[in-house]
């Protein structure tokens, strides 16, 4: 209430000065030349207002000021977005609208009105817009929203603070909705100017009855339409209610022993609710117990059966929770009645008739006592005396005895001792025995077997022994010997003895006996007593030795010593006799004298005497007791031990093979006695050792295993067996087997032709066998796989391959093999190089090379041989030797393998000094060969050779052919052909130019053809005078198969009238006139190309250099001469005349050994030599080259059996393989320069 004055007071005191301060700014009358004057307001924050300002000079310019700031005519008021001017100025309204107030708005605010032509300055009183804000949150400690745990009676501090307000809020706190009256506020300044903040501060007292009720803190504010609230939840700790126990009926305390109890207590009220337990004389008892909050009760039941022990316990429940003081408590003792436990009767209900019998009944403690009383069968005995005494659990013990004479009439009456109490009306104690009065039976006799009937041992025997009367009934005692006869009670024992239980049949008891005869029955007295009375029997029992045993006089012995066995027969009936045998061997014995035996039967002894060795260690001797009446033989024997030193078997291992890197186990056969202590191995003088190693171990046995085996543990291996006796040695042999391995291989192999050479292949291996080599070619063809006139040689661990006669064919790869059965075979590759003279690739007798001769040009000449060791090259021209010193010759030498090359570049070729008969001279130490090339002017190309069909079918037909010197110009295949008996020629151009085969099509079935073949360049056609390109052919019919036809010879066409008809031959004479236009159209084109061909030879020989044409030359050459084919043998007889062209010439060399497994050889004139060149590229190092230009080919990459170098991998460092004229694809027949037009030179 305090705080709601002070805010009150604030409040009233802004009021009041706000109102001087209006009064102040306002005259009493409204000023002249306004209709409407703007008042004080107060609004809340976010609402919107409107300031009234009514002109009466209406065409003035009205503004507004705040806090003396001008806001400007403008109605929009730029710069603050809120304000606005509304009304209509024509009437003079210029009211300031502001929109959303802010505490910004809050300030004083006039209207000025401008002078005019109508009127002067005008000035409004100044008014206050007042601003309320109310507070927007309210900061509760504890925090709001929480459930706060409080202790009831102890003072506590809660704080409110709101937030930032106009006016200061009025604050209240309430519990359970009762305000509280301790509490002070303070009014703070808030986060702005003109806002407020209050934090009130109450003390708090709970009651229990504030437990789960709101503490509640509301603001309160002209700016709120209702006050804003916080709140949290108060948990009021306090203590519980005393326990009540709620006892089952009136009389509390009162129970009887056996009855089961079940007592509630029950504990009302506090916070947390009661924890309950339950407490017997102090112990506790029980700690269980339920809650029920909604009647905020806790609740245990002790549920217990009474027992007599209970008496006087004094029962308590104990009630407590987390802020009791201490622990409540409510009590109550036990009254316990309970009957005795039992009766007993003291004494013997057993007497001899005419005899007292004298008993006490004696009862268990019981509460009240009891009374106690006798019972004959029907008939009450009177007691001598009666006791009472103190008994357990504050009971009474009651006692009564009894003393009468025992009649043979009262026998198996039933004697009973009762006992009664009035608290016991309903129950019954009592104690009862059988009165047993003894009297004796009147007659015993046995039945059984006649007393001298043999009996073997092992027979059945059933005796019975009966008597008649006696009470108690008569036991029937057997006895043998004077000793009580018992089953055996061990369950291992055969059952030899049944004793029965007596059995009773009327007035008659019988108890049998049924036994297994054994030797101890012989003559053995069996008698049945019972009491006084007894009866006997005797059986006559025939058995078996009962043990036989031998006797040694000594029990260690060794090779050599005598040993003395005596053999004896303890007992038989009838008497035995006696044998000796050693594994299965009679021995003769020696009888001893009788002696005494058990059981009243027969003893027997025999002796035997042995000498022995260590062979019969282990072996049994045996004694044999046979008795002939019985049929029956009892035996025993004597195993010899024999000590000896260690001995090896025969059956001992000397000799183990094992495979390197695998595993080898010596073994041991040795026999000793005692067992040998230690096996020692040694190897090689070292003693390995018997706690194993990383790649041994000696077995238990004595055995050594080995793993990992190698080369080197093979060997002998020394075995020390020890024992008591002595020591044994044996040497064992460990073998290794390994796989071979290929110590030496002569790489490569070097031999002349015609002469002998061995191929050397020596391994290292185990085992060694005689057909352990073999040895391989390495080729693709059969043929050169062969190795039947080769003779191989194996001796030990050298295998050779000899070789008579060497072949410049049999060079190549050779791989030696050697498998001994270990794997793997080892293998390895060997190259035979067969040396021979140098042999110069000869493809005609002449080798032509065009060149213009204008003295600009440059020729490049290619000699090519081949010969191991390396070739030397020598160049004359018409016979002179050639000075490689004239700065116009160069020369360039390759060698590949086996395969040599001299490119001879000729510059600024001349025709009067350099159109020659070149000579190449190929020399090595062998001998020498050489080829002539003629070096010719630019010319026609030669007519093609070779003309052949290679498929043919009703339509088309597929030709081959081999291109003829090109003239040293591009030069292009065109095919005529005609059918016959049709007059008219077709001419079809061969696409690519550069083709050497084509297929002719739009044929028709079963017409003869006649074909011929042209070549042309740039200076004319090769011409039709060759017969070999011309070809008659025959299309098959259309029922016929197509294939490859036979080879098809040029011939002429048949001679004879033709016979053609009338309307083919107009057919043929139009076509003549049409071909003879288009000649001389053509023959224009033909002069304008020829000049453009000329002009561009012209630039290119320019430009170019003669080096620049080795690149074209060298792919033309191929190791067999052919470019599409992989062949290396070239037939002499079928050569026909080889030209080189500057055009498509590149050197083809042959793969290197890295980059092939084997290449092909190219052959010459010996049909038989296959020449792989790699093989040679050790001899290459053997003869080094002279020449300097070695890396040329290190980076050029070759398929396995492509022969050509690739154009687009190889780039020649000194740019000898540009491109030259001849390179061009198109040449114009008018650009040939002028000296070549139409003339040779």
């Amino acid at each position: 209430m305090a705080l709601g004055t002070t805010l009150r007071a604030s409040l009233l005191l802004l009021g009041l000065l706000t109102e001087g301060l209006a009064q102040l700014a306002i005259p009493a009358s409204v000023p002249r030349g306004f209709w409407a004057l703007p008042e004080n307001l107060t609004v809340v924050e976010g609402a919107s207002v409107e300031l009234r300002c009514g002109v009466s000079t209406p065409g003035s310019a009205v503004q507004w000021a705040k806090d003396g700031l001008l806001l400007g005519p403008d109605p929009r008021i730029p710069g603050f977005p809120r304000y606005r001017l509304e009304g209509d100025p024509a009437r003079g309204e210029f009211h300031l609208h502001i929109e959303a107030c802010d505490l910004s708005d809050d300030a004083e605010y006039e209207c000025q009105v401008g002078r005019s032509e109508t009127g002067p300055e005008l000035v409004s009183p100044r008014v206050i817009l007042s601003i309320l804000v109310p507070p927007k949150l309210l900061l509760l400690t504890p925090e709001a929203g929480t459930m706060v745990t409080w202790v009831a009676g102890q003072e506590y501090v809660v704080s409110c603070v709101s937030g930032d307000a106009k006016p200061a809020p009025d604050i209240t706190i309430l519990l359970s909705g009762q305000t509280i009256s301790d509490i002070s506020a303070n009014v703070n300044e808030g986060s702005q100017q003109k806002l407020f903040t209050v934090e009130a501060t109450a003390r708090v007292t709970p009651l229990s009855s504030d437990n789960r009720q709101l503490l509640v803190c509301e603001a309160s504010s002209p700016a709120l339409e209702a006050p804003i609230k916080a709140s949290f939840t108060v948990n009021v700790l306090f203590p519980p209610g005393p326990p009540v126990i709620e006892w089952p009926g009136l009389d509390e305390g009162h129970v009887r022993a056996g009855q089961s109890l079940e007592l509630p207590c029950v504990a009302r009220g506090g916070n947390p609710l009661a924890t309950l337990q339950w407490l017997k004389n102090g112990q506790p008892v029980s700690t269980a117990w339920g809650t029920e909050h909604t009647q905020a009760v806790a609740r245990s039941v002790l549920v217990m059966t009474v027992r007599p022990e209970d008496h006087g316990a004094q029962l308590s429940c104990e009630a407590h929770n987390s802020v009791s003081a201490g622990t409540q408590e409510h009590g109550i003792t036990l009254q316990v009645t309970f009957p005795p436990s039992a009766i007993i009767i003291l004494g013997s209900a057993s007497q001899t008739e005419n005899k007292n019998v004298t008993l006490s009944c004696v009862s268990k403690s019981s509460r009240p006592r009891v009374l106690l009383r006798w019972w004959l069968g029907w008939r009450q005995l009177l007691p001598m005396e009666e006791t009472v005494m103190d008994g357990l659990h504050g009971g009474h013990i009651s006692m009564s005895n009894l003393t009468f004479l025992a009649r043979r009439e009262d026998n198996g009456l039933t004697l009973t001792c009762e006992a009664f109490s009035e608290a016991f009306t309903k129950e019954t104690f009592k104690k009862s025995l059988i009165l047993n009065v003894k009297y004796p039976a009147q007659k015993l006799w046995i039945e059984g077997p006649p007393e001298g009937q043999k009996l073997r041992a092992g027979t059945r025997v059933r005796l019975v022994c009966l008597a008649i009367g006696g009470n108690p009934e008569p036991s029937l005692m057997w006895y043998k010997d004077s000793r009580t006869v018992t089953e055996s009670r061990l369950p291992q024992e055969s059952r030899r003895v049944h004793l029965g239980s007596v059995e009773k049949s009327g007035s008659t008891f019988s108890r049998e006996l049924v036994l297994v005869t054994g030797p101890s029955d012989n003559q053995a007295k069996f008698t049945c007593k019972a009491g006084q009375l007894s009866a006997s029997t005797q059986l006559a029992v025939q058995f078996p030795p009962t043990n036989v045993t031998i006797l040694a006089n000594a029990s260690a012995l060794r090779p050599g010593d005598a040993l003395n066995l005596t053999c004896v027969s303890v007992s038989s009936n009838p008497p035995v006799n006696l044998s000796w045998d050693k594994e299965g061997e009679r021995l003769e014995g020696v009888a001893a004298p009788p002696r005494r035996a058990p059981f009243k039967g027969s003893a027997a002894a025999r002796s035997v005497l042995l000498q022995v060795s260590s062979r019969d260690h282990g072996q049994r001797v045996t004694c044999r007791a046979h008795s002939a009446e019985l049929r029956e033989t009892v035996s025993s024997f004597y195993r010899l031990n024999v000590l000896y030193r260690p001995e090896f078997l025969g059956e001992q291992v000397l000799v183990v093979t094992a495979v390197e890197q695998g595993e080898a186990l010596l073994p041991v056969s040795v026999s000793a006695n005692p067992a040998p202590e230690a096996f020692n191995w040694t190897f090689r003088g070292y003693r390995l050792s018997p706690a194993g190693g990383p790649r041994h171990r000696i077995l238990s046995s004595g055995a050594l295993h080995l793993w990992n085996v190698t080369r080197a543990d093979d060997g002998l291996y020394q075995l020390h067996c020890q024992n008591s006796e002595g020591t044994a040695e044996a040497l064992l042999r460990l073998d290794v087997h390994y796989a071979p391995t290929i110590r030496a291989l002569q790489d490569p192999t070097e031999v002349n032709v015609g002469g002998s050479v061995d191929i050397v292949c020596t391994v290292d291996a185990n085992p060694i066998l005689p057909g352990m080599f073999s040895w391989e070619r390495l080729g693709e063809d059969e043929e050169d796989q062969s190795l039947d006139d080769m003779e191989k040689i194996s001796r030990g661990p050298t295998g050779r391959l000899r070789i008579h006669h060497a072949k410049l064919a049999q060079a190549g790869a050779y791989q030696c093999i050697v498998d001994n059965g270990v794997a793997p075979p080892a293998r390895r590759l060997v190259r035979l190089v067969v040396r021979f003279a140098p042999q110069v690739e000869h493809p005609t007798p002449l080798t032509k090379v065009a060149a213009a001769g204008d003295s600009t040009s440059s020729a490049t000449l290619h000699c090519r041989a081949r010969g191991v060791p390396n070739i030397v090259f020598t160049w004359t021209k018409n016979g002179v030797p050639l000075d490689l010193q004239d700065p116009r010759y160069t020369e360039h030498t390759y060698h590949q393998g086996g395969v040599h090359s001299s490119l001879l570049t000729i510059a600024n070729v001349s025709a009067a000094q350099d159109y020659a008969l070149f000579t190449c001279t190929a020399t090595n130490a062998l001998g020498s060969d050489q080829t002539n090339i003629q070096l010719v002017s630019i010319s026609r190309p030669d007519p093609p050779s070779g003309l052949k069909v290679v498929s043919l079918t009703p339509h088309s037909v597929g030709l081959e052919w081999k291109p003829g010197f090109d003239g040293g110009l591009p030069q292009r295949f065109c095919i005529r052909y005609e059918a016959l008996g049709t007059p008219g020629f077709h001419y079809v151009d061969v696409l690519p130019p550069q083709a050497t085969t084509f297929t002719l099509t739009g044929l028709q079935p079963s017409t003869r053809y006649r074909v011929w073949l042209l070549a042309s360049n740039a200076l004319g056609d090769s011409g039709l005078a060759d017969k070999g390109t011309q070809l008659p052919i025959t299309t098959p019919g259309l029922d016929q198969p197509s294939g490859e036809p036979e080879d098809q010879l040029p011939t002429e066409p048949p001679s004879g009238p033709s016979g053609l008809p009338l309307l083919p031959v107009l057919f043929a004479l139009g076509g003549l006139l049409l071909l003879s236009n288009a000649s001389c159209v053509g023959g224009v084109l033909w002069q304008r190309r020829l000049r453009r061909l000329a002009e561009g030879i012209s630039e290119k020989t320019e430009a170019g250099s003669e080096e620049d044409r080795v690149r074209n030359e060298y792919e033309e050459s191929q190791w067999t001469g052919e470019r599409d084919t992989q062949s290396s043998t070239v037939s002499t007889t079928e050569a026909e005349p080889y030209y080189r062209s500057l055009r498509d010439f590149s050197p083809q060399l042959p793969p290197t050994q890295e980059e092939v497994s084997y290449s092909r050889g190219f052959t010459g004139e010996d049909e038989d030599m296959a020449f792989p060149g790699h093989l040679y590229d050790e001899v290459e190092r053997t003869y080094p080259p002279s020449g300097a230009w070695g890396p040329l080919y290190d980076e050029v990459q070759m398929g396995p059996w492509d022969l050509h170098w690739p154009e687009d991998t190889y780039q020649d460092p000194r740019g000898m393989y540009d491109q030259v004229a001849g390179d061009l694809d198109t040449l114009e027949p008018d650009s040939l320069p002028f000296e070549l037009r139409g003339h040779l030179v």
